[in-house]
């Protein structure tokens, strides 16, 4: 009498296992199309972009250097007197129409390139941390080599990490130029992801392009394919330039250096307390390093990073979280996608010191924001804590887990005949009475449904027969099992040894 149902239990159970396991594929990987929040109206962006035109045209920018103010006077900028030199509406609309749009930010592995521009989105990180989250004691500590080492080989197995800038700054090498190589030496040997880096002066470009022809296979490999971005902050909040970085976008663009130009305004101290006045302001800055980077070389690849950041008024402390923050860095993406600009903005930065409520709050609100509102290159998004003082091994596990679901927001729902399913509820509800068993159910789990790799989704006992452990245990007890397993040498020994003796690699 049962002999027909044992077949049928084993199958269940097959599925059952079967459906216990994540799925292969992921659900919504990174690239997935933003733009849906607008927090600013077409009336708004028009009212903010004429007055960062008439800002540009009219009050100009202050502290040009000579090389570049004779460039911008050749493109039709005018000398304002008072050593300031406007940048007329028409010159600064031919360079929007003149700049790149859309381009590539190749990893050294083919398969990790990204396209940037359009409304696709990807998180990944940014910031100079001069603190570390120590995963013994959970105290900070100054940032070291070692350190930046240890974050790129742990970024280098998330999957929602896109790309990858230094997020600390070892401050175990005093020395600039060593500072900056093995910076650049740190990205290579420990991720083949897109990458960004700093130069601290014009001078150190030249040099470190040839470690980089090195890692990519030699002589003039790297100007071919460029694996690796700069990012420089040519203007200095409020309204002028800033000389050495100047020199060193001449440079990176000399080597065919894609980069990141960065406006960092502070709201109520460099930039205007009112919100708009800070649009305004801060998108003219953003505007003049555009301007610059195309009348150079038209059409260089260029993020425009125009990151709104905020001080708390009452003691003029950096503040990463906060409402402002998420507004502001949503409506800088707004704008920028609206003018047709790659766009980078900055988020998650939190100020909280440890992973707690805080942390997950001001987190996730400030990334869900710029993400929805379409912002293409997300820096700070991961790792960062204590208002960008801080880096994170915990936070990186963490913060992977919470791309993971914004990435399955943006993707939204697919309505289609098959996924509306008239067919599958008639069947349900004539037949078994739940769609626990139904192919259209399994399907939808591998395609539609992310599963978190870190989220505790058990029931209170078996919470507690666990350990009882909380996010951040969790996330340490994963950081220690990636830098304890994965030791990835994207160098081959000959491209070592090259480095070695032409660089003061340290360790």
């Amino acid at each position: 009498m049962h002999t027909p149902d044992k077949p049928r239990r084993a199958g269940r159970k097959a599925r059952v296992t079967a459906r216990a396991a994540p799925p292969v594929i992921n659900p919504a990987p990174p690239g997935q199309i933003g733009g849906a929040y607008r927090p600013l109206t077409d009336t708004d962006l028009k009212a903010i972009f004429a007055t960062a035109l008439r800002l540009l045209a009219e009050l100009g920018m202050g502290e040009v250097p000579d090389r570049l103010w004779a460039d911008l006077t050749v493109a039709g900028a005018v000398d304002l007197g008072n050593a300031r030199l406007g940048l007329p509406e028409t010159l600064v609309k031919r360079a929007i129409s003149l700049s790149a749009k859309e381009f590539a930010l190749h990893g050294r592995d083919p398969a990790r390139d990204i396209r940037v521009g359009g409304a696709r989105v990807y998180f990944g990180t940014g910031g100079a941390a001069v603190n570390t989250l120590d995963l013994d004691s959970g105290l900070y500590r100054p940032s070291t080599l070692q350190d930046l080492h240890d974050f790129t080989r742990l970024q280098d197995t998330l999957d929602n990490v896109a790309w990858f800038t230094r997020c600390c700054i070892a401050t175990d090498v005093p020395d600039n130029f060593d500072l900056d190589v093995n910076t650049a030496y740190a990205l290579m040997r420990n991720t083949t992801k897109p990458v960004a880096t700093a130069f601290t002066l014009a001078q150190h470009v030249a040099p470190i392009v040839r470690m980089f022809d090195i890692a990519g296979g030699g002589a003039g490999s790297f100007a071919k394919r460029p694996f690796v971005k700069a990012h420089i902050s040519p203007v200095i909040s409020p309204m002028r330039f800033g000389e050495d970085a100047v020199d060193v976008v001449y440079e990176c663009i000399a080597h065919n250096i894609p980069m990141s130009c960065i406006t960092a305004a502070q709201a109520g101290a460099t930039a205007p307390a009112t919100l708009a006045g800070f649009l305004a302001q801060s998108l003219a800055e953003t505007l003049a390093s555009l301007v610059m980077v195309n009348v150079i070389s038209p059409g260089f690849p260029m993020v425009f990073s125009n990151w709104p950041l905020v001080i708390d008024l009452r003691s003029g402390a950096f503040a990463g979280g906060g409402g402002e923050t998420t507004l502001l860095n949503a409506a800088s993406a707004q704008l920028s996608n609206w003018l047709g600009l790659p766009s980078g903005v900055a988020c998650s930065m939190t100020d909280a010191k440890a992973i707690d409520a805080q942390y997950g709050v001001e987190k996730g609100m400030t990334s869900l924001a710029a993400a929805l509102a379409g912002g293409n290159l997300i820096y700070e998004s991961s790792g960062m804590t204590a208002s960008l003082l801080g880096a994170s091994f915990e936070a990186f596990i963490l913060d992977d887990d919470m791309h993971a679901m914004t990435y399955r927001a943006l993707r939204g729902v697919e309505v289609n005949p098959e996924n509306l399913g008239f067919e599958t509820i008639c069947a349900a509800v004539l037949g078994e009475g739940h769609f626990l068993g139904s192919n259209a159910t399994y399907q939808a789990m591998e395609r539609d449904y992310h599963y978190p790799k870190l989220a505790d989704r058990a029931q209170p006992r078996a919470w507690a027969d666990a350990g009882a452990m909380d996010a951040w245990a969790r996330a340490q007890i994963r950081a220690r099992e990636v830098l304890a397993t994965h030791h990835p040498a994207y160098l081959i020994p000959a491209q070592d040894r090259e480095i070695r003796a032409a660089f003061n690699i340290i360790g």
